[in-house]
């Protein structure tokens, strides 16, 4: 808890312990002791949030954003918020990306890049108080002028949103200037290609030892994220018996449950492990031993490798065979269960993976392919054979009837239906008894 002290001529102080156990003077000079109790209020939500880690409540960050510089610095120089004069867009991007230890290579990776997005637009000393929306919406114009892609800019758009968010949280400044700009990713279906069986293969002919045949088969017949899970795949994950695999998911790991989850051993994926099985010296622990460098570019060398075996190597090298499974496994399987294998949810697996191809406008225009449907159809398009009492139909009396006619061949089938026997006076419902 803070309190106030009354000084001599009048001036006020706010005393408080800071997360170090230190009481700290906060000097207010001739204030209103009403002023003072509202400086205190707000102390006190700064400590609290010191202490726990938590940021501070909304309305003291937008306290902070609007504080004259002056009291700002005091508070700044006792620990409670950051100073200002070190709040530049270089500066303050660079310690946030320092201090996030809590995360990933990936995600520091993905910041780095961020960061660099934005000091290709903005000036290293550009002040975080001055940023704008108009600014958030020249760094949006800029990444389109410079030729990144829509999702790139998006992706951009939402880190971006990360650094601000985090600024505003400090106290820093009061409002994000990237909120409301779209930041979600898009499903590109230009970028989708679904690699047939006969291409898988002759991609597996053109790999150069077991390592690269299991690493492609994992991602196209397995489904696995590459490298991600494809590199966090241990020998101790394959149950052999039970034609189960394990698979590790560093990218989910962090929500509830996915930590992991279990996939068939596809048959399509049993003698590449064996394979690798065989190669692998005793005491083994990962799958593949080979690329475990987090910085080596798996890509490149498939490239190489698809182009080997007479191909163009696709746009999206990992995520396309991830795809081509998840939309093969979906002529056969309910959706639930193949969501479960993949590792996504049917809301991503509907927009970002399953693949409309040419098979299935092939599959839709062969007669055998529809079974039952394309024998009702041939069935509404002739005349009924026999009608229940196993009487061909009568035909209508007036043969150039529009109804009679050869537009209209379905219709003579219920035509059939009507004789030349007159209702009975009672009409059609039975009599009431009495």
């Amino acid at each position: 808890m803070a309190s106030i002290s009354n000084d001599p001529n009048g001036r006020r102080r706010i005393l408080f312990v800071g997360a170090d156990g230190k009481r700290k003077p906060i000097r207010l000079g001739k204030v209103s002791l009403r002023h003072a109790e509202s400086v205190k209020v707000k102390v006190e939500d700064l400590v609290s949030a010191s202490i726990t880690g938590h940021p501070p409540a909304d309305e003291t960050t937008r306290w902070l954003g609007k504080l004259d510089a002056s009291l700002y610095d005091k508070l700044a120089r006792v620990g409670l918020t950051q100073p200002r004069e070190s709040a530049t867009l270089a500066e303050f991007t660079r310690n946030y990306i320092d201090s996030r230890s809590d995360v990933k290579p990936g995600t520091i990776r993905n910041l780095e890049q961020c960061r660099a997005y934005l000091l290709e637009c903005f000036d290293e000393a550009h002040a975080l108080r001055a940023f704008t929306a108009g600014d958030a919406e020249d760094f949006r114009l800029h990444m389109v002028r410079t030729g990144r892609a829509d999702n790139t800019t998006r992706r951009a758009i939402g880190r971006a949103r990360q650094f601000f968010t985090a600024a505003k949280r400090r106290g820093l400044i009061q409002e994000n200037p990237f909120e409301g700009i779209p930041a979600s990713v898009r499903a590109n279906t230009e970028r989708f290609y679904f690699i047939s069986r006969r291409e898988a293969q002759r991609v597996l002919d053109a790999c150069p030892d077991a390592q690269w045949r299991l690493i492609f088969a994992l991602a196209r017949f397995g489904g696995l994220r590459c490298p991600s899970e494809v590199l966090a795949l241990t020998w101790d994950d394959v149950n052999w018996e039970q034609n189960r695999i394990r698979v590790p998911s560093p990218k989910t790991e962090h929500n509830e449950g996915g930590g992991s989850r279990i996939i068939p051993l596809f048959p399509e994926l049993r003698p590449h492990l064996l394979e690798a099985f065989d190669e692998a010296e005793p005491g083994t622990q990962y799958v593949i031993t080979r690329c475990r460098d987090s910085r080596t570019n798996l890509r490149t060398q498939m490239h190489r490798i698809i182009r080997r075996a007479g191909l163009e190597p696709w746009p999206k090298t990992f995520q396309n065979l991830r795809s081509t499974r998840e939309t093969e496994l979906a002529e056969q399987f309910p959706m639930h269960v193949i969501c479960k294998w993949i590792g996504n949810s049917q809301p991503v697996a509907a927009q970002h993976y399953l693949q409309l191809t040419d098979e299935h406008f092939e599959r839709a225009i062969e007669p055998a392919a529809v079974g039952g449907t394309q024998a009702a159809q041939n069935a509404a398009q002739q005349p009924h054979e026999a009608t229940g009492n196993g009487t061909k139909p009568t035909p209508l009396a007036d043969p150039g009837s529009p109804v009679s006619s050869g537009d209209f061949s379905g219709v003579p089938a219920i035509a059939g239906y009507f004789t030349g026997e007159k209702a009975p006076r009672r009409g059609f419902e039975p009599l009431l008894p009495g």
